[in-house]
């Protein structure tokens, strides 16, 4: 992996592909561990850009004083 931080966007291609990769069945058992294990960090790490979006738009929304009603994302 290059010194660049992975984008929120590119960290989902990126569990895409080992989605695929699980699926196909074709890794050894090992392979298919660190795979998983890689995915589970990807995860985590995209939720936590999440949770830091959501904190800048809810700032900025009570910095400019929006009353929107936000609905849970499912």
């Amino acid at each position: 992996m290059s010194a660049k931080k992975k984008n929120f966007e590119e960290r989902i291609q990126e569990i895409d592909e080992i989605i695929e990769k699980l699926e196909a069945g074709e890794l050894s058992l090992d392979d298919s561990i660190k795979e998983y294990e890689k995915a589970i960090k990807l995860i985590k790490e995209s939720e936590t850009l999440l949770e830091a979006a959501e904190g800048k738009v809810m700032k900025d929304m009570e910095k400019n004083n929006n009353d929107v009603e936000l609905e849970e994302f499912e």
